[in-house]
């Protein structure tokens, strides 16, 4: 049923399509399904690459069962906003930390980001935190201490009488990411060419590198002139 939880036989349909180069739309459509409800599934169980169908079963199973067994989770979780139904909420928020994980980021740092995203004002408290992420404080300040070192997320300090730290993503945290991945474009493109007048101008290795480097040279300066252009779409407020 379009409501129910994915079968293993609609994972294994769901993998085939894949295979298929399908898009989303197109399998939830013969499954009849949301769309966003394949792409949660494939997004938390390999991407669309790695996806494999008993592996997703397994997964989600082992999922279900640790949330029946785990404690209650401590005061200063988020509340429900009506309207919403929370368990898509955590479907998509562990789909969307799956996916920062594929993209580099250690497990539970992305748990975090993924949880600081998709909290409405952005910001959250370590106690927060760990009560909405079942995980220790230590935890928390490890991710934290990784992701403010990479430029992710900021601190606030609370007024008031606890004077507690608020962990922020702000709406420009992912322009100043791609600032910062055109620049370490720009620097490996700098690296290739340095290796030009060391293997000798005009010898297939020095000419490779130099084609490299002129690669990155695009890539670099139209990942930041893009940035800079579509800026103003991260600050819109009408979505």
């Amino acid at each position: 049923m379009p409501g129910g939880r994915l079968t293993q036989q609609e994972r294994q349909q769901i993998a085939v399509g894949l295979g298929d180069g399908l898009a989303y739309a197109e399998i939830a459509r013969r499954l009849d399904r949301p769309t966003s409800t394949v792409t949660r599934e494939v997004m938390r169980n390999g991407g669309p690459v790695g996806y494999r169908a008993d592996l997703a079963h397994r997964a989600t199973e082992t999922r279900a069962h640790r949330r029946k067994k785990a404690a209650p989770r401590e005061a200063g979780t988020v509340a429900a906003v009506e309207g919403r139904d929370m368990e898509a909420v955590r479907e998509y928020e562990e789909a969307f930390a799956t996916l920062f994980t594929q993209q580099g980021l250690p497990n539970m740092t992305s748990r975090v980001l993924a949880a600081l995203y998709v909290t409405d004002s952005g910001s959250l408290t370590a106690g927060e935190l760990a009560g909405r992420l079942g995980i220790s404080a230590a935890s928390v300040s490890k991710a934290i201490a990784f992701l403010e070192n990479q430029g992710l997320v900021r601190r606030e300090r609370e007024e008031g009488g606890r004077r507690r730290e608020r962990y922020v993503v702000d709406d420009d945290v992912m322009y100043q990411s791609t600032i910062a991945s055109a620049k370490a474009t720009a620097y490996l493109g700098g690296v290739a060419r340095q290796g030009v007048g060391v293997l000798g101008v005009g010898s297939p290795a020095a000419v490779r590198l130099e084609n490299m480097a002129r690669f990155m040279d695009h890539v670099s300066e139209s990942i930041r002139r893009a940035a800079d252009q579509a800026r103003e779409v991260l600050h819109d407020k009408s979505s």
